[in-house]
């Protein structure tokens, strides 16, 4: 979340060779360490010691009565034991649990899947064993000077590099290299609970970092207090600043013990929201030139910093897309035409009439745009997009600073929206497909947001160099899922026959090109007494659909949930994580959706026609979808996905209102596994059902179908409960080693809104 420029942020990193970034620091770590309880900012006792967490995880200073306060943090599971499976892995030890269940031969006494539980602390399957690999404000050196990098706020993507894994150039990061010794990415999304304002006191989150910052001296006041001095709140925002973005560290395995660890000797990197962070933006031109945090001119498409960082996606080329998701809550959210509830908003800027045009100041009430200090606020417009790292260089190393094709940017030509993720259209061995288009896929996570997909201008070529294929990124077509035939009413069932589509009876989809000058259909013409009616028409007239017009392309890629409204694209609850599984079971590449909830009023009607806003309380339809699914689509053309213009639709998973052992709600991250099978964490399982948010592998062998041979208690189509979380904490950022011998988790906002004390345990 907020971090800025009042206290140093991390040294920049001079780039080297990979095999050569592993520089020793040989400074002494003393960590200062506090004991809060977050949940009613009591401080409770402050000393020295080493970092806290659960086994595997330096121990803290404790004391019999000391209540310590909860830290988002990343978690190793350990394949330990194959438990007379034969299994050589974590992928093959759950797939042969999960037959067992089909076949009725799971042994006595062995939990499978794991009990259905809210507890306070990390459950796993038998067969794994746990460690807390990092927790937050963890120094990820031995340097704890101020200036020095540390764990970031809330936790979320991870993204593993096993070291070696680009010794044959040319080949992609995923399932390569060591499965023991790795560089981590790993996304900060955001500080939970209320941030200080100039009348109140910060809570949760907000004031353990506030007390943090109090020992480190750089907050003068009391923080608990109502009444903030600006220069203390500028302070804040300032740090706050530098706890959200991303960390690049590198983790070894102890071979004795399977433990995960940091190795602090070699040299981590922060990325964060300040103006330390740079990142050109392309592929669409921002409205003003950006300045650092001091008021100076960056270059032009230069921006500062990234924020709200939440899943992201690892490229076959070993860069990380971060994709900025909730950006609103950072400088305010610039489609200020609609409400929670998606009411159109008059007077708002998008009215009929006229040309859309863009409010990009900070909001003052935003969480960075509280402080008093105005150099450091940033236009809105500047945010909400996917943003490829180049891990390991310099944070304010931006693209094509030093060389064309190293450093960071952000990937304007697919848009702006509240990105979750990103994947890429691969072969079987994770590769980009030859003398075809780049094709990304992504959600926008919100209610009603829709699924995208960018195609690159250019093919990809075997034997470009890597500068020539991230140049790829920055020129291409954006096109927008339509899934005609969905009841709007329910954003699950088909409107003709009341179900959820199946393998049997799938949905049609059409991908529809974006743009002024798109020539496709659009889906409300006919609805709207203009048959014919093409895209890019729609989206440049000023009256099309009781919204305002766009000028041109980038307008329209600034604003994809406003635009996919004007034209009719069917809503959709919550696309969460979009993950293309180019070895899925049912023989053909697939993506797979994560849809997470609805359960509030739509934009538009059933044919795409706006509801009049002074009608909508009344007649919206509000869905009633509070606990999710995972659908799957299909590519007409899967050989040649960035030609193909429709795809099918399916659900492969439905969530639960219930605590049975194979039930859960609200699906989140997924991540395709080396074999193709398909994971998934939940995120509102908690709210929903009062058990733990949790990791699920989900059961897509055919094998274990109604009637299959031997089959005696069918699992096909059921998730199975691997690992639990503690208290309310989010499953987020699931990720496999190279040899799916450890799964890594993150651990998001445990304590948030119930008590909690991991992961230090009672």
């Amino acid at each position: 979340m907020p971090r800025s420029s009042g206290a140093r942020a991390p040294q920049s990193v001079e780039r080297r060779p990979r095999e050569t970034r592993m520089r020793r620091i040989t400074s002494h770590w003393e960590r200062r360490h506090f004991l809060a309880l977050a949940n009613t900012g009591v401080l409770i006792a402050v000393g020295l010691g080493a970092c806290v967490g659960g086994e595997g995880h330096d121990a803290g200073v404790s004391s019999p009565e000391a209540l310590r306060r909860p830290l988002s943090s990343v978690v190793a599971l350990s394949f330990t034991d194959e438990l007379d499976t034969g299994a050589k892995d974590l992928g093959q030890y759950v797939r042969a649990r999960v037959d067992q269940v089909a076949r009725g031969t799971l042994p006595e006494g062995v939990e499978f899947p794991l009990a259905n539980a809210a507890t306070d602390d990390v459950r796993a399957i038998a067969g794994l064993s746990t460690n807390v690999v990092v927790s937050w404000l963890d120094p990820l050196s031995f340097d704890t000077s101020h200036a020095a990098p540390r764990f970031g706020a809330n936790n979320d993507y991870i993204a593993f590099f096993g070291d070696g894994w680009d010794e044959v150039p040319g080949e992609p990061p995923q399932w390569r290299g060591s499965g023991t010794s790795a560089w981590l990415w790993v996304n900060h999304e955001s500080i939970s609970n209320d941030f200080p304002t100039p009348t109140t006191a910060p809570t949760g989150q907000h004031l353990t970092l506030a007390m943090f910052l109090a020992a480190e001296k750089v907050l003068s006041n009391e923080v608990t207090a109502n009444r903030w001095p600006s220069a203390d709140l500028a302070a804040y925002v300032r740090e706050a600043k530098r706890q959200v973005g991303g960390s690049w560290f590198h983790v070894v395995q102890d071979p004795a013990s399977r433990k995960w660890q940091i190795d602090r000797g070699a040299e981590a990197v922060r990325y964060d929201a300040t103006s330390r962070t740079l990142a050109r933006l392309t592929g669409i031109r921002p409205l003003a030139a950006d300045r650092d945090d001091e008021g100076h001119a960056l270059p032009p498409g230069v921006v500062s910093g990234i924020m709200s960082d939440c899943s992201g996606g690892q490229t076959p080329w070993g860069t990380v897309i971060t994709a900025e998701e909730n950006v609103q809550d950072f400088y305010g959210d610039m489609e200020v035409f609609w409400t929670s509830e998606q009411k159109f908003v008059r007077g708002a800027g998008a009215d009929p009439g006229g040309p859309i045009r863009f409010d990009t100041r900070a909001s003052a009430t935003s969480v960075f745009g509280i402080s008093p200090d105005r150099e450091t606020h940033h236009a809105k417009d500047l945010y909400g997009y996917l943003v490829e790292i180049d891990p390991g260089e310099a944070p304010d190393e931006y693209e094509g600073k030093s060389a064309a094709g190293r450093g960071h940017k952000k990937l304007g030509a697919m848009g702006r929206a509240r990105w979750e993720n990103t994947s890429f259209a691969v072969d079987a061995s994770f590769e980009l497909l030859p003398d075809e288009p780049v094709v990304m896929y992504a959600g926008d996570d919100r209610r009603s947001g829709r699924v995208y997909k960018f195609v690159s201008t250019n093919p990809y070529r075997a034997g470009m160099t890597r500068a020539e294929t991230r140049a790829l990124l920055d020129e291409g077509k954006v096109y927008v899922a339509h899934f005609a035939g969905l009841d709007n009413t329910t954003g699950v069932t088909m409107l003709a026959t009341g179900e959820a589509p199946t393998e049997s009876a799938p949905g049609q989809g059409q991908w529809i090109e974006f743009g002024t000058t798109s020539g496709a259909i659009a889906p409300n013409a006919a609805a709207l007494g203009e048959p014919g009616k093409t895209v890019g028409e729609a989206l440049s007239d000023l009256d099309y659909n009781g919204i305002g017009g766009f000028e041109r392309d980038d307008d329209v890629r600034r604003a994809l949930f406003t635009a996919s409204a004007k034209v009719g694209i069917m809503e959709l609850n919550r696309p969460e994580d979009v993950e293309y599984n180019p070895r899925d079971p049912s023989g053909a590449p697939r993506i797979y959706v994560a849809f997470t909830n609805h359960g509030r009023k739509t934009q538009l009607d059933q044919e795409g026609r706006l509801i009049d806003p002074t009608a909508h309380e009344r007649s919206a339809p509000k869905r009633p979808d509070m606990i999710g699914n995972v659908f799957v689509m299909q590519e007409a053309n899967p050989e040649s996905p960035g030609s193909s213009t429709s795809f099918t639709f399916l659900r492969v998973w439905a969530g639960a209102k219930a605590t049975g052992p194979y039930d859960a709600a609200n699906p989140d991250n997924l991540v395709i596994d080396r074999e193709g099978g398909v994971w998934f964490g939940t995120d509102g399982n908690f709210a929903a059902n009062g058990t733990a948010e949790a990791i699920y592998f989900l059961d897509l062998d055919r094998a274990h179908a109604p009637g299959a041979p031997g089959v005696v208690a069918p699992t096909f189509g059921k998730a199975f409960r691997v690992v639990a979380m503690p208290s309310d904490a989010e499953a987020t950022g699931p990720a496999l080693a190279a040899d799916m011998r450890t799964l890594f988790v993150s651990v998001q906002h445990p304590g948030e809104h119930v008590w909690s004390a991991w992961p230090h345990g009672e």
